[in-house]
């Protein structure tokens, strides 16, 4: 049988950063963020970022790739399987079905002889690109890949698990005014009272966005964009702070409408996309960074209230 599409390649490196930046500078030029709202269908499942067969999440960059192709084609199942995986459930892609891009990045070490004449080891970074299939493009595939569906959620109660976390992570939040934004200067989150927002999950996912903005401080990650991006720099703070506030709000469960505010950062993305092929490497780099970070702090800030609670 001839399969449609094979699932890897080793085109050149600077290949896939191209084929990559421009189907997300195709998505926005369409006025879609690609790590906006593939989660809007009945089913629980699309809550979650993709998953790999195995059930592990994707992460960084694949994340905005595939929840592009979930927006455009109308995917529901978070699961992504290449073509031989298929076949080792016992199931086959459909005829005719078109696969989706994504990149494995590593790095190979090998050892060269210096001027000096001594042995080195040099770290040789890679990328490949190879195509995966969504499950809804699949037949014959065990029942647990079909979607089951969500509850409901009451649109005007905070959500407690995402309520908990954020509050494990330390971060000083303060409420009231109109707008949402980090200060740097008192590293503080300034939000507007609850219940201005439509229901717990706006008010949920504009925190997780200010948040991530919260990481780029001097004492966490020190997130430093103008070496890099110059009088960019802040378009690409906040595409961080988008893309790391999807992640979270993919791994918290909540689905929240794109922020109005946010609709003015597009023109300024594609600029930048368009300019540096290797930016949205660089900012998803830096969001799952982020994402990582508030996790590992939250999950630490929860010990030490368990432990105190315990003494």
């Amino acid at each position: 049988m001839t399969r449609s599409t094979s699932t890897r390649s080793t085109e050149p490196r600077a290949d896939v950063y191209t084929r990559v930046t421009d189907q997300i500078v195709a998505a926005l030029e369409s006025g879609v963020r690609p790590w906006q709202k593939p989660w809007t269908a009945a089913s629980g499942d699309a809550f979650a970022r993709p998953l790999r067969q195995c059930g592990t999440p994707y992460q960084g960059v694949n994340v905005i790739l595939l929840w592009s192709q979930a927006i455009t084609k109308g995917y529901t199942s978070p699961y992504w399987m290449t073509y031989k995986q298929a076949e080792a459930h016992g199931a086959h892609v459909r005829k005719g079905e078109k696969g989706s891009l994504v990149v494995y990045a590593n790095a190979i070490t090998k050892t060269e002889t210096n001027e000096a004449g001594d042995d080195v080891e040099k770290r040789i970074p890679f990328m490949k690109a190879y195509t995966v299939f969504n499950v809804e493009q699949i037949d014959g595939l065990p029942a647990k890949y079909q979607p089951t569906l969500a509850p409901a959620r009451d649109p005007i109660t905070l959500l407690a698990e995402a309520e908990t976390f954020f509050a494990a992570t330390g971060a000083i939040i303060t409420h009231g005014g109109d707008r949402a934004y980090y200060q740097p200067q008192a590293d503080a989150i300034r939000l507007p009272a609850p219940e201005a927002f439509v229901d717990g999950a706006a008010y949920a996912a504009t925190k997780a966005h200010e948040l991530v903005h919260w990481t780029g401080h001097a004492s966490r990650l020190d997130r430093t964009l103008s070496t890099r991006f110059g009088n960019d720099q802040y378009a690409v703070e906040e595409l961080i702070a988008e893309l790391g506030a999807a992640f979270l709000c993919a791994d918290l469960a909540i689905s929240a409408e794109p922020r109005e505010d946010h609709a003015s950062y597009l023109a300024h993305w594609i600029k930048v996309l368009k300019t540096d092929k290797r930016a949205i490497f660089t900012a998803a780099s830096a969001a799952q960074k982020a994402a990582d970070f508030l996790h590992t702090t939250a999950a630490a800030g929860a010990a030490a209230g368990a432990a105190a609670v315990a003494a």
